[in-house]
């Protein structure tokens, strides 16, 4: 009995956590600023602005959106930017 309400709080608490983690899409539009966000995150360990942008044209919204979100080097770097 007590693995079923484990189980039973576990299970949304997860769902939860997963919405919350997941960043809002940004359109390719915004591709300044998520540059110069990542120029602020990477200081001078960041690419060449001209080749983030080309990256950032080819990213999905969702991509744009995580790189946006991340404040640390290696929450950029579990983006599929």
């Amino acid at each position: 009995m007590n693995t079923i309400k484990s189980v039973s709080i576990l299970i949304p608490a997860a769902f939860v956590l997963m919405a919350c983690s997941k960043a809002d899409p940004v359109p390719v539009s915004e591709c300044k600023k998520v540059v110069n966000h990542v120029k602020k995150v990477l200081g001078e360990q960041a690419p060449s602005s001209r080749k983030m942008l080309k990256q950032c044209k080819a990213a999905s919204d969702e991509a744009r959106g995580c790189v946006l979100a991340a404040d640390k080097p290696m929450k950029i770097l579990k983006c599929d930017f």
